[in-house]
Parts: C-alpha cells; structure tokens; sequence
C-alpha cells in the first residue's frame, strides 16, 4: 500500500488492489497541505468524527467523486439525510465493514462530537477511531482521543503495524500519553498526528520521537507518497 499524509489529521491510502481510503480530509483549510480537495479521488472516506478539522472537504470530495462516507451510525445518518451522500450508516462500536479489499472496525474515543449545520451545532453521538486491516497489515487511527487502558484490546488479537496517534494535547492526548498509547497498542510504527495546526495543540514531533524506541515513530513529509 502506499500512504501519503496531508498534515493535521488528514492522509489516504491507496491499496495494491486499487482501492483509495481517505481519511479526515481537512484539506482546504489546512496550512500544511498544497493539496486541494479536487485533486483528490477516493473510493471511500473514513471520518472518525464531525468536528470541522476532521470533516473538512469530506462533504463536496464525496458528491464529486460518489466515494462512500464510512462514519459511526449517528453522524452518517445525518450526512445521509442533509447532504444526499452515500454513506455505510450501520457502524457502531465493535462493528466492522468488510469492504472490497479491506476491513474496517469501529473503535472507541475518547472525544466529544458535534457537526455545525447551518449555523447550529448539533449532537453527533461520540468520536470514533478505526482499525483498518488491509494486505495482511493492522492499522489504527485514534482520531482524536485521550488516553484510555481499552486501547490494550486492539493489539489482543494481532499487534498493530502502524499508528496514527494524535499529540498535541488540550483536545487530546498529548505526547507522553500517545507514547503510552502506542505502547498498549504494541504498535510496529507510529505517525503523530493533530500536532501545531493550532496554538492550543503545540507540539514537538521530534521529542515525542524520542519517548519511543528508535524507529518506531516516523515523520514523513506532507503531501510525499511512501509505500508501506
């Protein structure tokens, strides 16, 4: 597969098979990225919650391509019924979509949740993570989360190849608690994720790099393909 990291918590996924998984496409606004929303052709876009960093340009990406939106049940439902995208809207925790390809399972967060339409912020159940298996590999996207011990659970089965673990703190887990995290999740490779888009969420990659064995935490470059 090859994997190409936009910034923020945006990245895709192009599976040897020919499937493309975007996931959290805060593209526009991202200060990171020199990508832009039309440049970009997935097959499915995974959100794991509503909040605007997260969403992005999930909602036009969808209706100009007719990618499928994979969201815990609640948020789809509403994207479903207000923007008229297609949506896999029976996901709930612990509940996994077999897709073409892959598979993705619906895992907790600890995060609020809310989408604001037109003008008012409505309620949308909790944040989720995902853990996708694809190509005999595990990967986990926290989204944006804290701490929490159930993390130990996802690797019961089989340890994780690559993390994508949220740093910055204030509205997640910061680094020594993502180092903590990647630990119980035994996880092969870790790539922070959220991390100096905003002030409240200043961090330093390279420190967090170092709370972790030598080459277990990669940084690569935003917008550069790498396989995996």
């Amino acid at each position: 597969m090859k994997i190409t990291y936009f910034g923020h918590a945006a990245f895709q996924i192009k599976l040897n098979a020919g499937k493309t998984i975007l996931f959290d496409p805060f593209i526009s606004e991202n200060p990171f990225t020199k990508v832009t929303p039309e440049k970009l052709n997935p097959d499915f876009i995974v959100l794991t919650h509503a909040h605007a960093d997260h969403l992005g340009n999930a909602i036009e990406i969808a209706k100009r391509t007719k990618a499928t939106i994979v969201a815990q049940t609640d948020f789809a439902h509403v994207l479903a019924r207000t923007e008229g995208v297609a949506v896999i809207d029976y996901l709930n925790f612990g509940g996994t979509y077999y897709g073409p390809e892959f598979q993705l399972k619906l895992c907790p967060a600890w995060h609020t949740d809310a989408m604001d339409y037109q003008g008012i912020p409505l309620p949308m159940g909790v944040a989720a993570g995902f853990a996708l298996s694809a190509e005999d590999k595990l990967i986990y996207i926290a989204g944006d989360t804290g701490l929490f011990s159930d993390l130990k659970l996802v690797a019961r089965k089989q340890p994780v190849d690559l993390a994508f673990l949220p740093i910055g703190g204030s509205y997640t887990m910061d680094s020594s608690d993502a180092a903590l995290a990647a630990e119980f999740l035994k996880a092969k490779k870790v790539i922070p994720i959220h991390y100096n888009t905003f002030p409240p969420i200043k961090a330093d990659p390279i420190e967090f790099q170092q709370m972790l064995p030598q080459g277990v935490v990669e940084l690569p470059n935003v917008d550069e393909e790498f396989d995996f």
